[in-house]
């Protein structure tokens, strides 16, 4: 039989070893704990660096789009410059027609007087 002293160690040894591994299952249990932790502040910051990236790109398409409608603008200003411009010529050399016609007509009037009085002549 065994002595009560071996019983004792036995009993010890198995007490100890019980308490050993609650120990590495509350550092195993600690040890996964942080991990998650870790991985969920990565996650948030890959998250939170793509909304920076994509705040960004977003900003760039702004200024871009915005840039190109200044474009368009000062084309559109451009054009109604010429077109004002235009007009006023349109509008010179109608009156110049106009000068024209009635310089044309007094013209034939005194053709037409001087063929009467070539004719009667």
């Amino acid at each position: 039989m065994l002595s009560k002293g071996v019983i004792l160690v036995t009993i010890e040894l198995g007490v100890i070893l019980s308490i050993i591994s609650v120990f590495l299952g509350i550092l195993g249990y600690q040890l996964n704990r942080t991990n998650q932790q870790i991985k969920k502040q990565q996650i948030a910051k890959t998250e939170e660096n793509m909304k920076v990236m994509a705040a960004k790109e977003d900003t760039y398409q702004d200024a871009k789009l915005e840039a190109q409608l200044n474009y368009i603008s000062r084309g559109v200003d451009d054009i109604r410059i010429d077109l004002k411009a235009n007009e006023k010529r349109i509008n010179e050399m109608n009156e110049k027609i106009a000068r024209i016609d009635e310089s044309s007509k007094q013209a034939h009037k005194r053709i037409d007087k001087l063929e009467g009085g070539v004719i009667r002549g």
